[in-house]
């Protein structure tokens, strides 16, 4: 975050390349199918979207996300393309058998910053089940090895949830096992699949960042959170490192470009302020309402606009939009109450997840 406006450029851009997948993950937020979708964007199109990207500046960070990216035959030279560009390409495959070692090295050569790999459950048995497909712990597993190999840095993406949470310390040990230099922590928004899924409580989830906040204080890995702004609040309160620099919310240092080309503040926001093959995405970025309201904490209703923290934290706009239609409501994840504040709270969406 340091040095970036986000007014003018995200942290983060994410390119969804495609929704075709071979996994059937319970949490998917795209409800991946196993084709590609005739109107994907082109090889054309996606060289002129990474042409566009870098007016944002040099080295704007690219995630290239799926569905499996790998089901695109053009993956390869996206990156190069990219690369060749100025912008930090990074990619987060599907744990399936196209994910090779060739392809791997493949993907290093072509100038790739960092592969993400997901992981769900500490064993094969947990991680298969909540992915859907028997194999896929063993796959991942063996990209990891392959991305070490090629000196390529590696990231762990896990999915927080009733089903998983018991799991987290064996993952933290499995992380440093894998030589991973990010751990990612998602936490469930309720949306495509994961509509089934059951959340951890607001409190609970206060207690889960609390202790990520020790791990990454603990482990030579860095720990941050997805769609849990909140845990910068956490941190905060506990007086640890730094904890008052703020970080991206959707729309907000974050945007996200669907297969279709449709830009939003994020793939779990799914609000279109336009379709970059019709318009310029930085111009779209920069200069659409929602994404200018979404980056104004005033703008931000109930306790989190009421919050002392909101500058540093700013609740899950995702989360918020999930449940209620509006992306500028109070995040219902979030437990805090700010003290002044007397107003409505969110609904008690959560079981209670102890």
């Amino acid at each position: 975050m340091r040095g970036i406006d986000t007014s003018e450029r995200p942290v983060v851009f994410i390119w969804e390349l495609t929704q075709a997948c071979e996994l059937s993950c319970e949490h998917c937020r795209a409800d991946a199918q196993p084709h590609r979708h005739p109107d994907e964007l082109t090889t054309s199109e996606g060289k002129q979207l990474l042409d566009n990207l870098t007016e944002f500046g040099s080295g704007q960070l690219v995630v290239l996300s799926g569905g499996d990216p790998c089901k695109r035959d053009d993956l390869v030279e996206l990156i190069e393309y990219g690369t060749d560009l100025g912008l930090s390409m990074t990619l987060t495959p599907s744990g399936t058998d196209a994910l090779t070692r060739e392809k791997i090295e493949a993907l290093s050569a072509a100038g790739l910053k960092r592969l993400a790999l997901s992981i769900d459950g500490p064993d094969p048995e947990s991680h298969d089940d909540f992915r859907g497909e028997d194999g896929s712990f063993e796959q991942t597993m063996r990209a990891a090895k392959a991305a070490n190999d090629a000196g390529l840095p590696l990231q762990i993406n896990t999915t927080v949830c009733q089903r998983t949470v018991e799991g987290l310390p064996a993952l933290r040990e499995l992380v440093g096992d894998l030589e991973a230099v990010l751990w990612s922590v998602f936490f469930l928004v309720p949306l495509g699949r994961g509509r089934v899924l059951d959340p951890i409580s607001p409190e609970r989830s206060d207690e889960v960042m609390s202790w990520l906040g020790t791990v990454s204080e603990d482990e030579d890995f860095a720990v941050k959170t997805t769609e849990a702004p909140q845990y910068r609040r956490v941190l905060a309160q506990g007086a640890t490192e730094n904890n008052r620099r703020g970080g991206v919310i959707a729309g907000d240092g974050f945007a996200f470009v669907s297969h279709t080309g449709e830009l939003y503040p994020s793939g779990f926001l799914p609000e279109s302020v336009g379709n970059v093959t019709e318009q310029n995405p930085v111009e779209l970025y920069r200069e659409s309402e929602l994404f200018e309201r979404l980056r104004d904490r005033d703008e931000l209703e109930g306790k989190c606009g009421a919050c002392p923290f909101r500058s540093v934290c700013g609740g899950s706009r995702s989360r918020a939009y999930a449940y209620t239609g509006n992306p500028l409501a109070s995040d219902p994840l979030c437990p805090y109450v700010p003290p002044e504040y007397d107003g409505p709270l969110p609904a008690q969406e959560f079981a209670d997840g102890r």
